[in-house]
């Protein structure tokens, strides 16, 4: 009776029997999962990827990349062209303001040195005249312009760096110990005719903004001349004439061309202060239009 009363205590519940059979049965079971069987090299089951698994996440990780890449990339070369046409855009007030106070434009170069001239010509660029008007009148108070740009008593000035004058895609060279511009003076043009003298920043001469007959939204004032051996700020040589056009791989870098490292185009600064960016493909008598002053060229609704 005692025992019969042990093992089934009542209906429906379990004995102590029975409860403890089914304690030994899962100890034995959870040892045996635990534990490698003799013999075997198997150790006990871990949690983790399998290889399918981690591929798809490399593969999923590498899609991502692809997509957002060209994303950023294009996010920072629409920061560049916002700083570099903002940077323009300075320049066109800085003008405005020169011509207020002086009523003409700076000179494109003073005493301009052509190759084998004698070094005491100055040579000193139209962009060292401007530099009150860009917040730079200290800048402007250490040149001494009775010397050549190039010429000792300026070389602790000629090597200050005007981040205005730079375009952010550009690595300045400092070649010449003299701080660089991405921005070059249009002397002028020989896309429409061989007369190169038709822009606004002429070698010892001065032009008025009533000189420029074909109004100062369609005359273009300076362009990104990549950096070159004359691109400096100091130096005269950074005016040129415009012979190619955009982005043209024939040209100089740095001489004689309107180029930038800006995708397909570069950026141009008109003398109303507005900035574009022209495209490459832009036809060369349309480019050499804009850069005369007084041509009576006519530019196109779509050339912008």
């Amino acid at each position: 009776m005692g025992l019969f009363t042990i093992e089934f205590a009542a209906a429906g519940t379990p004995s102590l029997v029975m409860r403890y059979r089914q304690r030994r049965h899962d100890g034995i079971v959870a040892r045996s999962l635990a534990a490698p069987v003799a013999g075997s090299t198997a150790g006990p089951m871990r949690a983790g990827f399998t290889l399918v698994e981690l591929l798809v996440v490399i593969a999923i990780i590498g899609i991502m990349v692809a997509l957002l890449l060209p994303a950023v990339q294009f996010a920072r070369e629409a920061a560049r062209q916002t700083n570099c046409r903002n940077h323009q855009h300075q320049i066109g007030v800085a003008l405005h303001a020169y011509h207020n106070m002086h009523r003409s434009l700076p000179i494109g170069c003073l005493e301009w040195r052509f190759w084998g001239q004698p070094s005491t010509r100055k040579n000193l660029a139209w962009s060292a005249f401007l530099l009150p008007q860009m917040g730079e009148q200290a800048l402007y108070d250490a040149i001494d312009f009775d010397y050549a740009f190039d010429h000792p008593r300026n070389a602790e000035a000629a090597a200050v760096v005007v981040e205005s004058y730079l375009c952010p895609t550009e690595v300045p060279q400092g070649t010449n110990g003299r701080g660089e511009i991405s921005y070059g003076g249009l002397f002028g043009e020989r896309l429409i005719d061989r007369r190169p003298d038709d822009g606004v920043f002429l070698y010892e001469q001065r032009i008025r903004f009533r000189d420029c007959l074909d109004g100062l939204s369609n005359t273009m004032a300076t362009g990104e001349d990549m950096v070159g051996p004359d691109s400096e700020w100091i130096n005269g040589g950074n005016v040129f004439v415009q012979s190619h056009p955009i982005n043209d791989d024939s040209a100089w870098v740095g001489d004689n061309e309107i180029r930038s490292l800006h995708p397909a185009g570069a950026m141009v600064l008109f003398l109303d202060g507005s900035v574009h960016l022209l495209n490459e493909s832009l036809d060369e008598i349309v480019l050499g239009g804009m850069i005369t002053r007084a041509g009576g060229e006519m530019i196109p609704a779509d050339a912008w």
